[in-house]
C-alpha cells in the first residue's frame, strides 16, 4: 500500500465530497483521513484527504485522471505522496533558539522534513549546522549588496530543490520580488506584541508596561511587513514576580513551539491561504498519532 493525500481548493458547490470519495473508491483507494472547511464568508471550500492505494497505483496516473472530475468544480488540486518528505531551506541570523529546536524535532522524526540548507547573514552557527551534516551557507546582506545577496539565497533553494523557506529569527527584510516569487512558502515568526511594541528590546518594552501575556505568531511572509496570512499562535502567563530575561526566555520556548508547529502543518498540506488568512485543518482523533509531534 502506498499512502497519499490530495488536497482540493474551488467554490462551494454540492457534490464535492461525494464526487472526490467515489473517484477515489473507484480507483481501489481507502480513505483513511479526511478534513473539510467550508468558508460561507468567502465562499470557498477546502479539503484534505489522505487515502492508500493498492501497489501498482501510481499518482501520476491518479492526477491525470482526477482532472475530469475537477473540471465542472474548477478545483485547484494536488496529489502529494506521504512516504517523501517536504524538502526545507533555515534561515536565521544570530538568535539560535528556533534552529536549535527545529534540528532537534528534524532528528527525533518530530517534523517530517529534510532540511536541505542552512543560510545565515552571519557565521555564528556554522558549526551547529555542520555538525548536523548539514550544508551551511553564509551569505553576508547589507544596503549595498542585497539583490545580489538574494539572488545567491534563490540560487540555494532552486538548486536544493527547496519547496519551503523557514526563517527560524532570520533578522533580514526580504525584498517584495522574492516575497512574491515565494508566495506561500515562506514561513515567519515573531513574538505577537506587534503592534505594540515595535522596534528594539520588544520585551523590556512589555515589561516596562506589565504585559500579563506572551505569545509568539507564525505566518507566511508577504510585502507585507509581518502582515502575512497567520498559520498558528501561542500564549504563555506572566507574573509582577518576573524579570525581563524572564520574558525573553520564555518568549524563545513559545516561538520555537509555534514555529514547529506552523512547519508541521504546512509540510502534512494541512494549511490552505483563503484570502487574507488561512484554513488549518487538523488530522482527525484516528489518524492524529501518525502526525504527533514530539
Amino acid at each position: 500500500m502506498t499512502n497519499h493525500c490530495l488536497t482540493v481548493t474551488c467554490t462551494t458547490s454540492r457534490g464535492i465530497v461525494a464526487a472526490i470519495a467515489t473517484f477515489l473508491s473507484d480507483h481501489g483507494c481507502n480513505i483513511t483521513d479526511s478534513s473539510q472547511y467550508d468558508d460561507l464568508d468567502t465562499n470557498q471550500f477546502f479539503m484534505r484527504i489522505s487515502f492508500s492505494s493498492q501497489e501498482g497505483v501510481l499518482q501520476s496516473d491518479l492526477e491525470a485522471e482526477f482532472a475530469a472530475v475537477a473540471k465542472p468544480f474548477d478545483m485547484q488540486f494536488a496529489f502529494h505522496d506521504e512516504s517523501i518528505k517536504m524538502k526545507v531551506v533555515i534561515m536565521v541570523s544570530r538568535f539560535g533558539h528556533c534552529l536549535n529546536d527545529i534540528l532537534y524535532r528534524v532528528k527525533i522524526g518530530a517534523l517530517p522534513i529534510e532540511i536541505v540548507a542552512v543560510i545565515s547573514n552571519h557565521m555564528d552557527y556554522q558549526k551547529v549546522v555542520v555538525n548536523n551534516d548539514l550544508p551551511f551557507h553564509c551569505i553576508k546582506v547589507t544596503k549595498e549588496n542585497k539583490p545580489e545577496a538574494e539572488a545567491a539565497i534563490m540560487n540555494v533553494v532552486e538548486e536544493s530543490g527547496a519547496e519551503l523557506i523557514v526563517l527560524a529569527r532570520y533578522m533580514q527584510i526580504l525584498s517584495d520580488a522574492m516575497c512574491t516569487k515565494m508566495s506561500g512558502r515562506i514561513i515567519n515568526i515573531h513574538h505577537s506584541f506587534l503592534p505594540s511594541f515595535k522596534g528594539a528590546n520588544p520585551y523590556k518594552q512589555a515589561f516596562a508596561r506589565g504585559v500579563k501575556l506572551i505569545g509568539a505568531t507564525s505566518h507566511y511572509v508577504t510585502a507585507d511587513l509581518d502582515e502575512g496570512p497567520i498559520i498558528e499562535q501561542d500564549v504563555v502567563r506572566i507574573t509582577h514576580a518576573q524579570s525581563p530575561e524572564d520574558y525573553v526566555s520564555l518568549g524563545r520556548d513559545v516561538e520555537a513551539q509555534v514555529l514547529s508547529r506552523a512547519i508541521h502543518a504546512h509540510a502534512n498540506h494541512r494549511v490552505f491561504l483563503n484570502g487574507n488568512k488561512t484554513v488549518v485543518v487538523s488530522a482527525s482523533p484516528g489518524s492524529y498519532s501518525s502526525e504527533r509531534m514530539g
